[in-house]
Parts: C-alpha cells; sequence; structure tokens
C-alpha cells in the first residue's frame, strides 16, 4: 500500500481529515478533494486542510464532485489505485431546509465520480453511506442484510440511493465497490452542526442545550479514529462477484456484483443523557438542558451490528464515550481558546 495512491473526495471534512493522516502517516499518497464550502464554519476545514498539506505526499485539488468533469481530469491525471469518497451535503435536519443541496452534493456529486471510475477503474472503491439509511426499522442491532426501503430524511434517501446507484456501476462494469454505514461519528476535528460541539460549546458558555426527544436517544456513538480505522482495514477487502451467485450466510455481498455494504460502528447504544454527563464530567461544568419532542427526520435508536466488520477485517471499535468524549473536549477548549 506504501506505494499507492489514493484519492480522497471531502478530504477537509471531519471524517476525511482523519483519514488523510492516517493514509500520509502509513506513506501513501493521498490526492484530496474538497469544494472548502461554508455549510459550516470554512475556517474549521482550511485549518484542517492546512494540517494536511504541510505532510508530505498530500495533492490538494479545490473542486466540488458534482462539477461535470472535475473527477474525470483527476482520475486522469493521478489514475488513483483506491478510491474513498467522503464528500456530501451532511446533516438530517437541513435536508428538510435544502433537499436540493443534496440532490446535487449526493446524487450528482456520486454519479460524477461513477463515470470517473468506469473510465478509470480503480481497484477498491469505498463510498460512504449512513446508519440513517435504516430509516425506520425497528428491529437492533441493525444489520446489513437488513431490508432498508423506509428513510425518515431526504438525506437518508439520497445516500440509499447512492448505494443503489454503485451497485449498478458495480454490475454493469465490475467496479469492485464497498459500501460502509456510518453511525454517529465523534472526536477531535468534529462538525459544529453536531451534538458534541454544540452541548460542549454551549455547556462551556453556562448556555442552555436543546435535548430532543425529552432526552429519550440512543446512539451508536463512534469514535473517529476507529472509523478511519476501519476504513482502511476495509481497503485491503476487495470485493469479488461471487461465483454462481452464492453468497455466504451473513454477507452483504451482492449476487450479481463486487459490491458489499459494512457497517462501522461501536456495537452498542449509549443513551444520550449519559453522553452529556460525560462532557459534563470531562468539561467540569454542569448542563442546563431544554427537553423538546423529537425532530422531524430524526429516530429514536441506532445500534450497529459490526459482525462483519470484525469478520473481514479483524477489527471492531471500542473507544467508550467517557474516554472519546474526554478526547473530544479537550481539543474543543484547546482549538476554540487559540482562535
Amino acid at each position: 500500500m506504501r506505494d499507492r495512491t489514493i484519492l480522497v473526495t471531502g478530504a477537509a471534512g471531519f471524517i476525511g481529515f482523519h483519514l488523510c493522516n492516517l493514509l500520509l502517516d502509513e506513506g501513501m499518497t493521498v490526492v484530496g478533494v474538497d469544494s472548502l464550502n461554508d455549510y459550516y464554519d470554512p475556517t474549521l476545514k482550511t485549518d484542517r486542510n492546512e494540517k494536511l498539506i504541510r505532510k508530505n505526499n498530500y495533492i490538494f485539488s479545490h473542486s466540488h464532485v458534482e462539477e461535470q468533469g472535475a473527477l474525470q481530469a483527476l482520475f486522469e491525471a493521478y489514475k488513483p489505485d483506491i478510491v474513498v469518497h467522503l464528500a456530501a451535503q451532511a446533516g438530517v435536519r437541513y435536508s428538510i431546509e435544502n433537499p436540493r443541496a443534496y440532490t446535487q452534493a449526493n446524487l450528482m456529486g456520486t454519479f460524477e465520480l461513477l463515470e470517473a471510475m468506469r473510465a478509470h477503474p480503480p481497484k477498491h472503491a469505498l463510498l460512504a453511506s449512513t446508519s440513517s439509511a435504516y430509516g425506520a426499522n425497528t428491529t437492533m442491532p441493525y444489520r446489513e442484510t437488513d431490508q432498508t426501503d423506509h428513510q425518515m430524511s431526504y438525506y437518508a434517501a439520497t445516500k440509499k440511493a447512492t448505494e443503489a446507484m454503485a451497485h449498478s456501476y458495480a454490475h454493469l462494469f465490475d467496479l469492485p465497490i464497498t459500501m460502509f454505514r456510518f453511525f454517529t461519528v465523534y472526536g477531535p476535528w468534529g462538525r459544529p452542526d453536531m451534538a458534541p460541539y454544540l452541548f460542549t460549546s454551549a455547556i462551556l458558555k453556562r448556555e442552555p442545550i436543546k435535548v430532543f426527544n425529552h432526552g429519550d436517544m440512543q446512539r451508536d456513538f463512534t469514535f473517529v479514529t476507529d472509523l478511519v480505522r476501519g476504513i482502511r482495514l476495509l481497503m485491503d477487502v476487495t470485493p469479488a462477484r461471487p461465483k454462481d451467485g452464492i453468497v455466504p450466510t451473513g454477507d452483504s455481498l451482492s449476487p450479481v456484483a463486487p459490491w458489499r455494504i459494512v457497517n462501522i460502528g461501536n456495537g452498542e447504544t449509549v443513551r444520550l443523557l449519559d453522553f452529556i454527563e460525560a462532557i459534563e464530567t470531562a468539561s467540569g461544568r454542569k448542563a442546563d438542558k431544554r427537553m423538546l419532542p423529537i425532530q422531524p427526520g430524526d429516530v429514536p435508536t441506532t445500534w450497529a451490528d459490526t459482525t462483519l466488520l470484525r469478520k473481514l477485517t479483524g477489527f471492531k471499535p471500542e473507544t467508550n464515550a467517557t474516554d472519546g468524549v474526554k478526547a473530544y473536549v479537550d481539543w474543543h477548549i484547546q482549538y476554540y481558546d487559540d482562535r
């Protein structure tokens, strides 16, 4: 892998930044693509990107993945061995306000990527989906083989659509593709529109926090370094079209394409109120909680079955919420005090 070139879209994003760091530290060449848009504070994105630029073997392209031909040009120039597609318009609630942004970034961006890979096939492509694809499912933990037809937000619908789009290209053009579904990722350099930032910032400023569904929420919180380690290990597990359409029990491999879905989560649930308590402990301050109803598009619980991830890679994320939250709060205090 040391001599390979990896193309990472969304490289200056929260997850992309951590993944690029990991790949660069292993000696790989990384072509990072990011639009550096203003969905949230672009200073955070540029600060992440500047750290990457200072490393050897990092090539940055300031591009929109949905721009026609932009990814084609990068594939022609660098001929990446492996692709990790993280660029997307994120956020469940914002998808209610601005669904067009999700259509452009998520659907058209993925289409442009698939067309670039059709013209210049990589050895393996890994595309980000989301635990939100499980939607209204109530049987838990979520398994990759579960039916997922009832998404609860337009964000989730676009990500589920990218799974189907990728499957069609894998089948038609024999492109090896792994889709991975994230579960509530948090950690240093996290997005300011997500709960860890919102809670920590408010608690430190002694401002009230909004606790939706009256605190009756459970999440499979996944620490970001665990997540990117899972992605890195999956890079080495290239799916192959099964002979005679026979798929091993419990595997999400397609019977007609070199394509599979893998959950990357901690494999356990944490009550939202316990997560807030961990922030209180790490910050040394109490939260002023304002209990509110559940928001449209949200689900009360997420929980990943990580059996397939462990079977494929031998890895299971295990950073507990106490340690992960402390790492996040320590970074938050240092980063925002220094600005």
